[in-house]
């Protein structure tokens, strides 16, 4: 039986989602719903609906997860809890600082509707927390280390074309080398966030736009900007389209402990990421972790869920027999 996969939204995000559900033979698309007019939307998949995302309800029967692909900004707050009410439903919210509001609000919908509501899913929140997780619970006595980049984050630079006067935006996320060789070293540093990482922003204003406004509300804005050293660059259209088309992100999670009666061994565990595509790799972790959702769905499961709470071997689609054969 092939699961139900419906996306909402369609973006870069969604395109992602589109494409992974091509390469697992379990799943297979079943609509795309959009707030843009339907006839102007193009998808990929032959045979397969778009449709308005005002009429979801009726497809309440016809989805058996629904992949949430909009913004952390302002969109999955709202989209999230709505939808988890009629759905079992997946989103990729990454505002860390307000993940346990989001995960109160989306756990309340969806035990009302009786679904599976899986939350902060991608690889920052996501495989990323995962690899925290573990690596905290082998070396207990250490310290733990996050590095974004160098790449493009979509919620830095969704939140960055949501401001007024902004017609188009990226916005870079850089570790700063000196701080992660310190940490490679088993220096254990004490870092702040801002000598950790730099932002640099890449935005194309509207016409008559006011450029310092549009800097000084980026540099100001709290969970994105404020705790940064950022840089903004003002460019035309022509400039972005040719120099920051591509998506590429990436990044590293280092845990350094000790152990020993006296703390006289030192280790370092690492996982690291490279990506070509940060919205496509982001859209396979969703649609593994949308068969998790089907999967406790059918168990009678129901409330919010995040990566912490899945059994790795509901991610696979393959049988416990081989999984234990050929990956243990």
């Amino acid at each position: 039986m092939s699961i139900r996969i419906g996306i909402y939204g369609y973006g870069n995000l969604g395109r992602g989602v589109e494409a992974a559900v091509r390469q697992n033979k379990d799943t297979q698309l079943a609509a795309v719903f959009t707030r843009r007019d339907p006839a102007g939307v193009k998808i990929a998949t032959d045979g397969v609906e778009v449709v308005s995302a005002d009429k979801i309800e009726q497809y309440k029967d016809k989805i058996d997860v629904l992949i949430i692909c909009g913004g952390s900004a302002t969109d999955l707050p709202v989209q999230t809890p709505k939808l988890a009410k009629m759905f079992n439903v997946i989103d990729s919210f990454d505002t860390h600082a307000n993940i346990p509001t989001h995960f109160k609000n989306v756990d309340a919908a969806a035990k009302e509707g009786g679904n599976i509501g899986i939350i902060s899913v991608g690889w920052d929140p996501g495989m990323f927390s995962l690899a925290r997780l573990y690596s905290n619970c082998i070396l207990t006595d250490g310290s733990d280390y996050t590095f974004w980049g160098k790449g493009v984050s979509q919620g830095h630079s969704d939140a960055v074309r949501r401001i007024e006067g902004v017609a188009d935006a990226r916005q870079y996320t850089v570790p700063i080398q000196d701080a992660l060789d310190a940490v490679r070293s088993g220096k254990n540093p004490e870092l702040t966030t801002r000598e950790k990482h730099t932002r640099v922003c890449y935005v194309v204003a509207k016409e008559g736009a006011d450029k310092a406004k549009i800097e000084q509300d980026i540099k100001t804005m709290p969970n994105y900007f404020a705790d940064y050293d950022t840089t903004v660059n003002f460019i035309t259209a022509e400039e972005m389209k040719r120099d920051h088309s591509g998506l590429p992100h990436g990044g590293f999670v280092i845990r350094s402990g000790k152990t020993g009666l006296n703390g006289e061994h030192n280790h370092i565990i690492e996982y690291s990421l490279k990506l070509d595509s940060n919205p496509e790799f982001t859209s396979c972790v969703l649609v593994a972790f949308a068969r998790a959702a089907f999967r406790l769905s059918q168990e009678g499961v129901s409330g919010c869920k995040t990566v912490f709470d899945i059994p790795p071997a509901y991610l696979s689609a393959m049988p416990h027999e081989e999984i234990i054969s050929h990956l243990l």
